[in-house]
């Protein structure tokens, strides 16, 4: 459904949220009682538009199924809708019980962030976006967890936008929201979507024909999505997807759980740690401190197998507490040798420069040790950093080991907190066959 026919609908009532730049998001149930908008800037609050009923949200529905060809009614209870720039998916009255739902979800082809703005509202540090792009240069796959509508994927569209020009993109998407194909419409990049007929498996067979160096993935959320991603990284192609999880290093668990196989556990996790580089994770919360709703990235991990006893470990490059602490680590060689691979030089010191005083033997020996296996479930290991400060910056002298890290519309009542995510960190290291290709290195400096 392409934005032409989207103009054949009359939205009436919804206009003003739909030109609304600021909200995201628009949900309606329980005959209009429940009338909730997602914003930007203040998060998630209800609001009120006289007018806006069950008969109201039906009249929308019954012309999104007329101009698609398709029926509405208690045979045919849920409806799904979508074009460049929105998403609309309804539920019948017959499954609604208290009347039909209907959720619009915005999903403009623009890059919404940049440097300056990730850097100005706190979502990062400067050296850290410095070096997750030069981890975007260096090919390095990579996966963003977080909740939902916590700015996953956002912040993969801005890292594909850091993806070289002549380098050949391919996104595949059961719903569509990624838009690179439109946003850089003069670059090589195809869109793929799945649907009824053309399953993952399907969609990943042609793309594999279709020679891409990056395949994008909005969203890991099936055992069919596991696979994709497994085939597309072992077959020499790069990633960059996003998916639910609770922290950045139990991304490979995650996976694993979505899988639906009896595949042995330990097998599967080494593998996802010798072929996914890097796992971010994204916070998004209201503020009280800046009186916003408040994105930011909250762990960086790098995966590795270690290579004198083949196990599965984590490197924490980065983590951020809930009281706002932030603690930085060193990549491994396992990094800086893949990185070097693919014609990148970083330094092997980017955080913590090499002599940094240490307080004493015991804190460095606990820095040293912040690779940690964890393959068990059940017998994760855990950072604590000790806080006196409202925001401490670590260097090697303090890091420890890993840190449980309208216009025309008035709100019902105010902006309700969003309760924020805990930040347990669990590390996992990963490996990374090194390629033996150092011409044409890049001196990074980050």
């Amino acid at each position: 459904m392409d934005n032409v026919v989207f103009s054949q609908i009359d939205f009436g009532l919804f206009m003003p949220l739909l030109e609304n730049d600021d909200i995201t998001d628009i949900s309606y149930s329980n005959g209009g009682k429940q009338l909730w908008v997602k914003t930007l800037s203040k998060g998630v609050y209800p609001v009120h538009i006289d007018g806006i009923n069950n008969e109201v949200v039906e009249k929308l529905a019954f012309q999104c199924s007329n101009v698609m060809g398709k029926t509405f009614n208690m045979a045919h209870p849920l409806l799904d809708a979508e074009s460049a720039e929105l998403r609309l998916n309804f539920v019948h009255e017959s499954i609604a019980t208290n009347g039909i739902a209907l959720l619009i979800r915005k999903t403009p082809a623009m890059i919404r962030l940049n440097k300056d703005k990730l850097v100005k509202e706190d979502y990062v540090s400067v050296k850290l976006h410095d070096f997750l792009i030069t981890c975007v240069t260096g090919h390095c796959n990579i996966l963003v967890s977080g909740e939902t509508g916590s700015g996953k994927t956002e912040f993969i569209k801005y890292l594909a936008s850091k993806i070289k020009e002549d380098e050949k993109i391919i996104t595949i998407e059961d719903t569509l929201e990624l838009h690179l194909d439109k946003i850089y419409p003069d670059r090589d990049i195809v869109a793929m979507k799945t649907n009824n007929i053309a399953s993952y498996s399907d969609v990943l067979v042609a793309c594999m024909r279709q020679n891409p160096r990056w395949i994008l993935l909005s969203e890991v959320r099936s055992a069919e999505a596991v696979l994709a991603v497994r085939n597309s990284i072992s077959s020499g192609h790069n990633i960059l997807s996003t998916i639910h999880s609770d922290k950045a290093s139990s991304i490979p668990m995650r996976l694993y759980s979505l899988l639906e196989s009896s595949q042995d556990i330990n097998q599967f996790v080494a593998s996802m740690h010798r072929y996914i580089q890097l796992g971010i994770h994204i916070k998004g919360f209201f503020s009280k401190k800046y009186n916003r709703f408040q994105r930011e990235i909250t762990q960086v991990v790098e995966f590795y197998v270690d290579d004198e006893d083949n196990e599965a470990k984590v490197n924490v490059l980065y983590s951020r507490d809930l009281m706002d602490n932030e603690v930085y680590n060193n990549p491994t060689q396992h990094l800086i040798d893949y990185l070097a691979s693919q014609g990148v030089m970083m330094p092997e010191d980017p955080f913590i420069p090499k002599g940094s005083e240490l307080k004493s033997s015991e804190e460095k020996t606990t820095s040293e040790n912040t690779e940690t296996t964890n393959t068990d479930l059940n017998n994760e290991p855990v950072q604590t950093n000790n806080v006196n400060e409202t925001k401490t910056t670590a260097t090697a002298s303090n890091i420890v080991s890993e840190v449980p890290v309208q216009p025309g519309i008035t709100p019902v009542n105010k902006t309700q907190e969003i309760s924020n995510i805990n930040q347990n960190v669990n590390p996992v290291n990963t490996g990374v066959n090194n390629v033996n290709n150092n011409s044409n290195l890049e001196i990074v400096e980050i």
